[in-house]
């Protein structure tokens, strides 16, 4: 693992990143258009990536919603199908952001279909609107995964950071209302709890790309009412029971603010029964997977390998 800077805690590489990224404005004060219109494209070139890309149109609850499928080389056998949410706060972010090379590189890795959607975004359509979206889109996918190629109880689902959030509720809505079932959940950097003062958002509350200040603005997008925020499929740390879930994998950054939260999830799942592979990359910032650093291949290779070796569900 390469040296951190000892005085920041960070990976070399990722403070030089971060030193550009503090130049700009922080997001929860730039026009929503400036963020929808970021297309910061990343490929991790060291990792296998998808033989082809298609983009589709699914059904939603509320109108079709656009999605890309990416297809692996063939390698004999029937593949996993990973369903896979974008993250931006649950106000930006598209199939063309920087998730793209991310969903490439896990379809690569794994010898995975991956299944990438748009949900609708807030604030011009808050909770559940994105939640709805996805849980459709898992229903369209295990539906259509035969067809596909691809085994339906192998149906994986995954998503970073506020798309780790809409992943990890998923996998809780479709516990509670009847399934597809799921072989496997994977959750990057999620989302999973409201700001606090005290542990990781205390120790990185500024400074380090991802801010308190920008998830209290990105929550006041999402949630309607101070109802929202105690309802479990908003906020999963509130959820009574995690029992029944499926296998999941954890990755959190060691200098993030939401490193705690997913933590706790991690452990609360594991409390409860569930097989849970928990993962924190220490001296990296949230979205580190955004930068081109050396440790993103390595890392998204790991995660694959363990999509690739989920058994079928059930």
């Amino acid at each position: 693992m390469p040296e951190t800077d000892p005085d920041r805690g960070l990976d070399p590489e990722c403070a030089a990143i971060l030193r550009l990224v503090n130049t700009q404005p922080p997001m929860h004060t730039q026009p929503i258009p400036a963020l929808r219109a970021r297309r910061a494209v990343l490929h991790l070139p060291e990792c296998a990536g998808a033989a082809s890309a298609e983009d589709l149109t699914i059904p939603g609850p509320a109108g079709p919603l656009q999605a890309r499928l990416y297809r692996p080389a063939p390698a004999g056998g029937t593949p996993p199908l990973v369903v896979f949410f974008h993250g931006g706060g649950f106000v930006f972010g598209s199939l063309d952001s920087h998730y793209d090379g991310l969903c490439r590189a896990i379809c690569g890795e794994a010898g995975a279909l991956v299944l990438s959607v748009d949900y609708r975004l807030a604030p011009e359509h808050p909770f559940p609107a994105a939640l709805d979206d996805c849980l459709a889109a898992m229903r369209f996918a295990q539906a259509r995964a035969e067809g596909w190629g691809a085994d339906p109880r192998r149906l994986v689902v995954a998503g970073g950071s506020a798309g780790g959030n809409l992943a990890a509720v998923t996998a809780l809505r479709l516990r509670d209302e009847g399934g597809p079932a799921l072989a496997g959940q994977l959750l990057i950097y999620p989302v999973i709890g409201l700001p606090g003062s005290a542990g990781s958002y205390a120790e990185f509350a500024e400074g380090h790309h991802l801010t308190r200040a920008d998830m209290e603005w990105f929550w006041a997008q999402y949630l309607r009412d101070a109802a929202d925020a105690a309802h479990p499929y908003a906020v999963p740390l509130r959820a009574r029971s995690l029992a029944g879930l499926p296998p999941a994998h954890v990755l959190t950054a060691g200098c993030d603010p939401l490193r705690d939260e997913g933590e706790d999830y991690a452990a609360a799942m594991r409390a409860a029964g569930v097989a849970v592979e928990q993962v924190r990359e220490d001296g990296m910032i949230h979205g580190f997977l955004a930068f081109p650093t050396q440790r993103a291949a390595g890392i998204v290779r790991r995660a694959a390998g363990w999509v690739r070796g989920l058994p079928p569900a059930g």
